[in-house]
């Protein structure tokens, strides 16, 4: 009977209630995603509301969202808006600079959201979201593009006016892609145009835009392509390690086409040794020169004269595939000049090189 009592105590100690716990602020967690963008002169915001409060419950109702954003390192300003959304929503807030703020040089400015109680009290602000301030770019004019052997050279007007933040983005797009060509895939902007396996359908190059001459060089173009270049000044500002942009109107698009009307490199390096008559093969002139380093290279050609005669093709039709040639066609005590040119794939042929001369032995 002693045992049953004594158990009977000890379920009841159980059930002693502890120290009170303190009320509830019903604070909502902050919000830790909010991103900012700017086109024109609008700014648009979005975040997630979050799904508990502080205390760790569910939120039931909505929550009213307070807006701020300030210039360097002033106060955050409010900016005028009565906004609350639903617990989980996908928020969303779009504001129209105040003049003041779209105007003047490039700088940068600073959002933040924060999430109010029932009682209007907050657990703190969100990250900070960052857009540049100032006056947005200038269009770019005069945007043109030169067709070269080592790739386009674009050219535009150059802005005298333009703030030192300030850079031109080329944009260019691939017109006629192959299968297996990749997707539009924007490559780091300080390694410029990159050169993958498989040529990217859109690609883009930042450029110095106070930098002159006002060009650049895209030398990742492929012949027989077609591409389509457009041009943007950016003003690009740095804050809190990260770059932000603003971006100005896209200039009108120009259309190049790739067409390879270009010949091969001159050959260099010819030289010319002659081997007389009375060896067993008799007399004849070897020539070598150094290689022309060009992918679509099909060969070379040889070309002979005496004295200031016309010059003569004395190799085959087909290109010669190494540099060099064995010309058993000479007479002893005469004296030939020589000459080598390139040609390519296409069968377009380079100038001729620079001239060799060797005369044959007597016997």
């Amino acid at each position: 009977m002693a045992f049953g009592l004594g158990a009977m105590l000890l379920v009841s100690g159980c059930g002693t209630p502890g120290a009170p716990l303190p009320p509830s602020l019903k604070l909502p967690d902050p919000v830790t995603n909010l991103s900012a963008s700017r086109t024109g002169n609008q700014v648009s915001l979005t975040w997630t509301m979050p799904r508990r409060n502080t205390d760790k419950l569910l939120i039931k109702g909505n929550i009213a969202v307070r807006v701020c954003r300030k210039e360097s390192s002033g106060a955050c300003l409010p900016v005028p808006a009565n906004l609350s959304f639903a617990p989980q929503a996908k928020a969303a807030f779009t504001e129209t600079l105040p003049a003041a703020l779209a105007s003047d040089a490039p700088r940068p400015l600073t959002y933040f959201v924060e999430l109010l109680s029932p009682h209007g009290r907050s657990a703190g602000p969100s990250n900070a979201a960052h857009v540049v301030a100032g006056e947005a770019p200038g269009p770019v004019a005069g945007l043109s593009a030169e067709l070269r052997k080592d790739g386009a050279v674009l050219h535009w007007n150059a802005d005298t006016a333009a703030s030192p933040t300030t850079v031109i983005r080329l944009h260019r797009k691939l017109l006629t892609p192959q299968p297996g060509t990749e997707s539009a895939v924007k490559p780091d902007p300080q390694q410029g145009f990159l050169a993958p396996p498989k040529e990217l359908v859109e690609q883009s190059l930042l450029v110095d835009s106070n930098a002159q001459p006002a060009q650049a060089l895209d030398k990742t173009i492929r012949f027989s392509e077609t591409y389509e270049y457009c041009a943007q000044r950016v003003a690009r500002v740095t804050v809190d390690g990260q770059t932000v942009e603003l971006a100005g109107p896209l200039s009108d698009p120009i259309r190049v086409e790739a067409i390879d009307t270009f010949p091969p490199a001159v050959p260099s390096g010819l030289a010319a040794v002659a081997t007389a008559a009375d060896s067993a093969a008799g007399a004849s002139i070897d020539l070598s020169w150094l290689p022309v380093a060009e992918a679509d290279l099909a060969g070379y050609a040889v070309y002979r004269r005496e004295g200031e005669g016309a010059w003569q093709r004395i190799s085959p039709a087909q290109p010669v595939v190494g540099p060099g040639f064995h010309d058993p066609e000479v007479q002893p005590g005469h004296t030939y000049r020589y000459a080598v040119t390139a040609i390519d794939q296409l069968g377009h042929e380079s100038a001729r090189s620079p001239e060799a001369e060797e005369t044959v032995p007597n016997p």
